[in-house]
């Protein structure tokens, strides 16, 4: 089974370090993780995957921080 974790701002990353750690415990589950890209600056997204050991993400939406009214 695969399971989606989908991270951007900082409580995702606390619950997804926990998360990640008993995924990679179990023989049946393999996590693909998906960064919003919230926080595009590394002392505010880069920084946790580092210190808190959640894999590098799969995917990168680099959705940035701008306004809602903001076109993409």
């Amino acid at each position: 089974m695969t399971i989606l974790t989908v991270v951007g701002a900082h409580p995702q990353f606390i619950k997804a370090s926990v998360i990640s750690a008993a995924i990679e415990k179990s023989s049946n589950l393999e996590e693909k993780i998906t960064h919003t890209g919230q926080h595009f600056d590394a002392n505010m997204s880069n920084i946790f995957f580092d210190q808190l050991g959640i894999p590098k993400p799969h995917y990168q939406l680099d959705i940035n921080s701008g306004s809602h009214a903001i076109r993409y």
